[in-house]
């Protein structure tokens, strides 16, 4: 996700079209998990396709290895098959506010670092790879993310310590989804994994967080299934 960048150097009309495309972005996605059934079938279908297809172009570029090139491929049917299936799971076996919640996770991760590395700057965290990601945004990406799953469980199951506490490391799992897809962007050779979106890049750009939030969580729960825990 490119939010967790500090663009200041981006224009200002860039930016608008970056917050429209976003905008409606998140309502349409809303709407589909929202309304359900077919609609939300075909709307994770198509999303899936798109991911996996674009991560198929950046595994071509990061080798010329036939062999190497098949097991990336086969790794992101299993990453992103793993977290779109996840989502499915969500929808239909669990409240709806929890797949929403994830993706508002997400959504506050991206918006408070990118505010926060605008406004304090600072250090890098891993300049070869993004060069514009800090510090100081991932401390703001961790706290906006701690606050609204605060906010979000003490409107629905009550307030708990481990709710901010998995907000702030969920975050931390984001921010590591976008670090991977950077990585991959950059030894592929490539600015974005696509160019459907405006201002954006891909889907994978858009996701990439997203969908490393999802796989951890979906562990996380499998985990607490097989030892017995609530």
């Amino acid at each position: 996700m490119t939010e967790l960048e500090t663009p200041i150097s981006k224009p200002r009309s860039d930016l608008g079209i970056r917050t429209l495309s976003g905008v409606i972005m998140m309502l349409v996605a809303a709407s589909a998990i929202w309304i359900g059934g077919p609609i939300f079938a075909i709307f994770i279908a198509l999303i899936t396709v798109g991911l996996l297809y674009e991560w198929s172009k950046l595994a071509l570029g990061l080798t010329p290895n036939p062999v190497a090139r098949m097991l990336w491929i086969l790794g992101g049917l299993a990453y992103v098959g793993f977290a779109t299936a996840f989502i499915v799971f969500l929808r239909e076996f669990a409240e709806i506010y929890i797949l929403l919640g994830i993706i508002g996770l997400v959504i506050s991760t991206d918006t408070g670092a990118y505010f926060a590395g605008r406004t304090f700057g600072g250090p890098k965290i891993a300049p070869a790879i993004s060069p514009s990601k800090t510090w100081s945004g991932l401390l703001g990406g961790m706290t906006a993310s701690a606050l609204f799953i605060s906010i979000l469980g003490y409107c629905t199951e009550g307030f708990a310590l481990w709710q901010p506490v998995t907000g702030a490391g969920l975050a931390i799992v984001a921010q590591a989804g976008d670090f991977f897809e950077s990585w991959m962007k950059r030894r592929a050779g490539v600015k974005d994994s696509g160019n459907l979106i405006p201002g954006h890049g891909g889907l994978f750009d858009r996701a990439d967080g997203l969908v490393a939030v999802l796989c951890v969580t979906a562990l996380l729960v499998v985990t607490l299934q097989m030892t017995g825990q609530p």
